[in-house]
């Protein structure tokens, strides 16, 4: 019987018991705060984490409902009952199981900030279906399974004979591991890590280069770092070295193309081409195993293809992935506005690469370049009231007014892929090295961690990014530790960690650091300012970023963004849109040195559910429109141009034209 909705009900909150991962620590110098040990209350992200719970998450499982997601694992339950199925032939994408296992993970992490029996148990009713799909021998692929002698169309005639192509077998037992460990991490349950410990077995057993092995690489990566979290959580080797085994041996089998980053072994890589998120995913992966393995040679092709990333392939929004064609990363420089693919799916990729990177460096760069995306590409991805989504993330509508966010697509992957994000969230906030906590993002929260051999309750209240102050008040705990607080890039005049992008108005920011009241200063270490000292019950910091408005160009190599700026406030990227302005958005010209004023307490009002409308500050700055009359002579008027942030767009209930990078009367320094 499938899992019905009523399960979903939120009204009863039960506590879940905080299940610690076993197995050998995650290798990163640095290591994570789980998402166990923080929960969120914030003026900017509980609206979000509240819209997961009550929309986001509900609305994915009733699309894995109602478009036959549980219905193929039910299908596939059936025939290795004896049934036949023969009548069945399997339809949709080869990798639509991938949509209820990134639910559930979201769904798992979304327990940590909102407790509730009745999803655990809705959770169960799912995993009793899935773990009835499971072949004898720990094989889970319904798109087989479910009848074999006419398997999907991509899943060629035999296991892994597509793996490379496009059956996606081991992208999905990627998802389906780090599904299974949230969920064991988050209840403590074991029920679907049995079922993905028994696909990975499967896996070991039949992939490799050993006698009656097959020899291939998954088509798209994910399965790297879901069997990296597999041996964190059990300890067990076997699946850490099949990790490095995919990696080790791509570009070394059959398929041997750009698009999959094949084209040559992964340690000789230094530009990120390709699928922008099998490439995440990968880079990842591949942080992952040298985390834990200490192989220099995967370091060192990640960092320099993050070098390539940010000096050349990056969006202002922090967006990642140029082409629609192929949803890939385009040549250097190639940064187009209007045809910007920037997948949903390809943002939350390079926030884990970043997430990664820094765990393994320790730099606050990586966090520059997280943040960016995080705030900017990412949520734009998904409307403020969690029930639409974008797939790629344009810069530009103006000339194509369009474009809108969905209620769901038929390839649900951005969809679920954000379903499993957002709730995740908590996890980013801190990190650990020795006596050192760092303070990564700033969000209302309150965690319990341990720094040394010190347990310590640290609270922080903010209202960021609408202005810049924050405090951290130390609750519980008393001892010696640095407390290392991340100064962003931005306050730093540093648009990203490179010169793609430069504030071109002159200002200078400035930040300022109190503890108990009494200012103190500190050389600032990787990007960070640290306090080392004795704390105690009580101790308070203070910190004030100052954020103004800033105007942002590229560099000339970036043609789509010639003659053009950007306005930024703080980590918030602007943009002008339709709802807000008297003219057409692709008519304004902002003058060459632009003078905004702030608008605080903007509403913008999301028709569908009211209670899902947001304030935002906007911005204001004096402009010109241009327009051609009957007779042909261009006239220009002054007009007032306003702006909102990125992630705010398209909410107005109609399409219309959208620009965050805006032309100028003449190209800034010159």
């Amino acid at each position: 019987m499938k899992p019905t909705l009523i399960a979903l009900s939120l009204a009863a909150m039960f506590g879940i018991a905080d299940a610690q991962v076993t197995g050998n620590a995650s290798g990163y110098p640095i290591t994570p705060v789980p998402f166990t040990s923080v929960t969120v209350n914030d003026a900017f992200w509980s609206p979000r984490l509240q819209a997961s719970k009550e929309v986001t998450i509900p609305l994915a499982f009733s699309k894995c409902e109602e478009s036959g997601r549980y219905t193929n694992f039910e299908v596939a339950a059936r025939q290795l009952a004896g049934e036949d199925t023969h009548e069945i032939i399997p339809g949709g994408f080869p990798f639509d199981d991938t949509d209820v296992y990134k639910t559930i993970e979201g769904a798992s992490y979304l327990l940590q900030t909102y407790p509730d029996r009745h999803l655990v148990a809705y959770i169960d009713s799912v995993l009793e279906i899935v773990a009835k799909a499971q072949e004898p021998d720990g094989y889970l692929y319904t798109p087989r399974t479910m009848n074999p002698s006419h398997p999907h169309s991509w899943a060629g005639s035999k296991r892994w004979e597509a793996v490379e192509a496009g059956s996606h077998e081991f992208y999905n037992l990627g998802h389906m591991l780090e599904a299974a460990c949230a969920h064991y991490t988050a209840t403590g349950k074991r029920n679907f890590l049995d079922i993905a410990i028994r696909y990975a077995d499967c896996v070991i057993r039949e992939i490799g280069t050993g006698e009656g092995q097959t020899l291939v690489v998954p088509g798209h990566q994910i399965a790297e770092m879901g069997l990296v979290k597999l041996y964190l959580v059990t300890g067990d080797r076997r699946y850490l070295d099949q990790a490095k085994y995919f990696l080790d041996y791509r570009g070394k089998t059959s398929r041997k193309d750009a698009y999959s980053q094949a084209h040559k072994p992964v340690i000789e890589q230094d530009e990120a081409v390709g699928h922008a998120v099998r490439a995440g995913y990968m880079y990842s992966g591949m942080a992952d195993v040298a985390a834990l393995t200490g192989d220099t040679a995967y370091i060192n092709a990640i960092d320099r293809i993050w070098d390539n990333i940010v000096t050349r392939k990056f969006y202002v929004t922090g967006g990642v992935g140029a082409r629609h064609g192929s949803e890939a990363f385009g040549d250097n420089y190639e940064l187009p506005n209007a045809s910007a693919y920037c997948e949903t799916c390809a943002q939350i990729a390079n926030v884990y690469t970043n997430y990664r990177l820094f765990l393994l460096h320790g730099e606050s760069k990586y966090y520059d370049v997280l943040e960016r995306t995080l705030y900017n590409a990412l949520i734009s991805g998904i409307s403020m009231d969690g029930g639409a989504f974008f797939y790629p993330n344009p810069l530009s509508t103006a000339s194509d007014a369009n474009y809108a966010r969905q209620p769901w697509f038929g390839c649900a992957c951005c969809p679920s892929n954000v379903c499993r994000f957002i709730p995740s969230l908590p996890g980013y906030i801190y990190a650990v090295r020795d006596n050192s906590l760092f303070v990564n993002l700033y969000m209302g929260n309150r965690a319990t961690l341990t720094v040394g051999r010190q347990k310590v309750t640290l609270a922080q209240q903010t209202l960021y990014p609408y202005n810049g102050d924050v405090a951290l008040t130390v609750e519980k705990g008393k001892g010696r530790f640095s407390l290392c607080l991340r100064i962003p890039g931005w306050v730093r005049d540093q648009v990203v960690p490179s010169d793609l992008y430069s504030y071109a108005d002159g200002k200078q920011l400035a930040y300022s650091v109190k503890v108990n009241g009494e200012s103190v200063d500190s050389e600032l270490r990787d990007g960070y300012f640290v306090i080392d000292r004795n704390w105690k019950k009580g101790d308070r910091v203070e910190l004030h970023f100052d954020m103004q408005p800033r105007v942002v160009e590229a560099r000339y190599e970036v043609y789509a963004d010639r003659g053009r700026i950007a306005v930024e406030r703080g980590p918030l990227v602007y943009c002008a849109e339709w709802a807000d302005n008297e003219h057409e958005i692709s008519s304004y010209i902002l003058n060459r040195k632009p003078v905004f004023s702030e608008v605080p307490d903007y509403l913008i009002e999301v028709p569908a559910d009211t209670r899902y409308s947001a304030r935002v500050i906007a911005l204001t700055t004096e402009a010109q429109t241009i327009s051609t009359g009957a007779d042909g002579r261009v006239a220009v008027k002054d007009a007032r141009l306003t702006l909102i942030p990125y992630y705010a767009w398209d909410h107005r209930g109609q399409k219309g034209g959208m620009d965050v990078w805006l032309p100028v009367q003449f190209r800034l320094g010159q």
